[in-house]
């Protein structure tokens, strides 16, 4: 490695957030290896970013480390698409965006020199198309919505109802990323009631909860009726202060690339784990290899997989019924993403390179080509929940159609510029079933404090175990937590 990524990586490891600041060098030559006794060998399930960043870590701390990757690449549900696309054009299957107050990604990116482009502010699309019109700059007061809102709500406008009914809450949290959140139990009541609950309890109309909920509120679990209040606030609270987004020059993939390809050799992939046997000095797992099980053993094992996939694991010693019970009613969102290339970007002639938002099955549509050259572009037309299970219980070529057929309603005379298109169902992805974790109301509170508890010499990781569930840098942080764990007990 590099002196500088040496370098780079102690500033990161001791600069990063406050839950990942034990692992700072400790002594006066910067070695991890000091902070620990003899090497450790370590097996990591999942060659997502969890699993790269727990890698990596315990590599530099100087343990032997195997990663077992079902699949035959890296990443997870980090992927760029670049097939079947022309032009040398891509796509984001998964993560996209990279917040401006995600200071670890951002370090992450800057430790291994990729760059960043500007991307789309997540709330500030210029064109939300719902009730069958088109609402353009519809933030402020004087925006025509097609809702019967109160004479209060028409003055307030939706930034105002925004701030009204969703952000002037955020006070009564607290500190959300310190250690032991949620401490103040007036908090708990918000677990118990749903998004929507939440709205209508603040005062908001019935009118304004179906303005409110277009876009960001129903992107997780079927919709704001669906998943905790807590979990919605908790997810407003870490987007502050807003900063604008950025996405990664030549695709999000890069990362995880970037990670693999310091840990080579280390990776085994096609190797699905089909069980886990802990014990009390080591645990094994058991995989699938070219038609035969081998069975691998290390004094600590890192599980970096999603809870849906994890439940389809045998399991040869149970876990505590806390984390049994974690690991079984854990929900995932369902998301179908299709994308379709057109032969120039005909909304540009109108200035939407913007996000849009909808009230159709296909809510949100984004441009993937903002900042990638040629005439060509690529919209994405992402469903979530029920919708999202009903397309993707459908054949490709019907998805594509499907989507397309909406992106006409929004842009009259698209069609005729469409060239090829692709879909990705996470739902239907074997390794992930699923797009990302939520928490239906009453669940988080309960759920949450079992989910990144290790169990004996199984330590847990991935996006779900954090804070930051949903994103990379939730991916990351747990990985540099999971490490942690090790390097401390060792």
């Amino acid at each position: 490695m590099k002196r500088r990524e040496f370098l780079g990586l102690a500033a990161l490891a001791a600069a990063s957030l406050p839950a990942c600041s034990s692992l700072d060098p400790g002594s006066g030559n910067g070695s991890y290896a000091a902070r620990g006794s003899a090497p450790r060998k370590v097996i990591v399930l999942g060659a997502g970013l969890a699993g790269l960043a727990t890698g990596y870590q315990l590599v530099q701390a100087g343990h032997e480390v195997t990663i077992l990757e079902a699949s035959a690449r890296a990443g997870g549900r980090v992927r760029t698409l670049r097939e079947p696309f022309a032009g040398g054009q891509h796509a984001e299957a998964g993560a996209l965006f990279v917040p401006g107050n995600h200071d670890l990604t951002l370090r992450y990116l800057r430790l291994f020199g990729l760059s960043l482009a500007p991307a789309t502010p997540l709330f500030a699309s210029r064109l939300v198309y719902v009730r069958g019109r088109r609402v353009f700059g519809g933030w402020g007061a004087s925006a025509q919505w097609p809702f019967d809102l109160t004479p209060e709500e028409q003055a307030l406008g939706y930034r105002g109802m925004w701030d009204k009914y969703l952000m002037e809450a955020l006070g009564t949290l607290g500190e959300v990323t310190a250690p032991g959140w949620p401490s103040d139990p007036k908090v708990d009541a918000l677990d118990r009631v749903s998004a929507a609950e939440f709205l209508r309890a603040r005062g908001a109309s019935a009118e304004a909860v179906a303005l409110l909920r277009i876009g960001y509120l129903d992107m997780y679990g079927d919709g704001i009726e669906s998943y905790s209040a807590l979990q919605m606030l908790l997810r407003l609270a870490l987007a502050q202060p807003a900063r604008k987004p950025f996405t990664v020059s030549g695709g999000t993939e890069l990362l995880p690339q970037a990670l693999a390809t310091r840990l080579d050799g280390r990776i085994r992939y096609a190797s699905p784990v089909i069980r886990i046997e802990p014990g009390e000095s080591s645990a094994s797992v058991v995989i699938e290899k070219n038609g035969a099980h081998q069975r691998l053993t290390a004094d600590h094992l890192v599980c970096t997989l999603p809870f849906p996939v994890l439940r389809r694991i045998e399991i040869s010693r149970p876990f505590s019924p806390q984390k049994t019970r974690a690991i079984e009613q854990l929900p995932y969102t369902s998301v179908a993403r299709v994308f379709l290339q057109f032969r120039r970007k005909a909304w540009t002639a109108e200035n939407l390179y913007l996000m849009t938002t909808t009230d159709l099955p296909m809510r949100w549509v984004f441009e993937h080509t903002v900042n990638q050259p040629g005439r060509r572009g690529i919209l994405e037309a992402q469903a979530f929940g029920a919708d999202a299970r009903r397309l993707c219980a459908t054949p490709e070529p019907e998805r594509i159609e499907f989507a397309l057929s909406q992106l006409e309603q929004i842009f009259p005379g698209l069609r005729a510029e469409y060239e090829l298109g692709t879909s990705v169902c996470w739902d239907d992805e074997p390794w992930a079933r699923g797009a990302f974790a939520y928490f239906r109301p009453g669940q988080m509170l309960p759920l949450r404090p079992h989910l990144a508890r290790a169990e004996g010499r199984v330590h847990f990781a991935g996006d779900h175990t954090s804070v930051w569930s949903g994103w990379m840098q939730g991916a990351l942080e747990s990985g540099l937590r999971a490490a942690r764990e090790i390097i401390q007990a060792a």
